[in-house]
């Protein structure tokens, strides 16, 4: 799915791209790349202040970043995904440190559980890929009980992820009639998904820091191993390969800070926190 994206049409097929999408999030191993990503869901479980105890939804939840800084917490977790291998590897990395966790495959646009089920709801760089946003946003307000809180980490649309998405989408054509995922990312946006079922929204610009062996390496790794990647060197071919990897190593060199040939590059998100009426 592309960043650059943002226009919405009734008649977008959005169950066929979300099949598309499953597939692509199948493809490779997102937690080879989710792993890292871990300090993201210990930081968002801070700024919703957990307490032991509470019942806690990972949607969208990947192999378990947030999943398992709930569980560290000593909440009772339940983590879904519509991957059923991520949710395995999420199982796997919570047997290890012996979290006890609940692990359900689940579509955020349609969660199998009842109203306000959860006083925390929780999404990292997961549900913000949904192609239908308003129902997702609903779900997550639908399942978070009243006075509890939804918290949610989403790449903006400037960001460096952003702008991979946008180099994509270059490439290989978005889908139609679907709204950009990095619109997570703007406060405007937050606004109109739970406006009406917030009673506050805070959202705080955090960074996420990219480390590497060189821009090299983070190519081969998210081309092996990151789904939306992978896809999209598969469907490209000689002389659009190349300049596709030309373009990313450009991107990379733009904002890379470590000066001595590793990848140290920063990536902004936004840490949401939502208050549900």
């Amino acid at each position: 799915m592309s960043a650059v994206q943002s226009s919405f049409s009734p008649a977008a097929d959005l169950a066929a791209v979300k099949a598309r999408q499953q597939v692509a999030w199948s493809t490779g191993n997102y937690a080879v790349v989710g792993t890292t990503l871990q300090i993201v869901g210990e930081d968002l479980c801070e700024a919703l202040d957990l307490r032991s105890g509470s019942r806690v939804l990972d949607v969208a939840a990947g192999n378990g970043n947030a999943t398992l800084a709930a569980a560290r917490r000593y909440c009772e977790v339940t983590s879904t995904d519509y991957v059923s291998s991520l949710l395995d590897a999420g199982r796997a990395r919570a047997e290890a440190e012996g979290l006890p966790v609940q692990f359900q495959e689940a579509d955020a646009e349609a969660l199998p559980f009842p109203d306000a089920s959860f006083d925390a709801v929780l999404s990292t760089f997961g549900v913000m890929f949904t192609p239908n946003q308003e129902q997702a946003a609903r779900e997550l307000a639908r399942v978070c009980r009243p006075g509890g809180k939804i918290g949610l980490a989403n790449w903006t649309p400037d960001s460096f992820i952003g702008q991979v998405f946008k180099t994509i989408g270059k490439y290989i054509a978005p889908p139609t009639g679907v709204k950009s995922p990095a619109l997570w990312g703007t406060k405007e946006r937050l606004a109109e998904l739970f406006g009406d079922s917030a009673r506050d929204i805070r959202a705080t610009s955090r960074e996420f820091m990219f480390r590497y062996r060189s821009p090299a390496h983070f190519i081969e790794v998210f081309r092996a191993y990151y789904g939306p990647m992978n896809k999209a060197f598969a469907a490209l071919e000689g002389e659009r390969q190349a300049a596709f990897a030309q373009d990313l190593t450009a991107l990379m060199d733009s904002r890379n800070r470590s000066g001595d040939g590793t990848l140290v590059l920063p990536s902004e998100y936004l840490e949401v926190v939502v208050e549900r009426k």
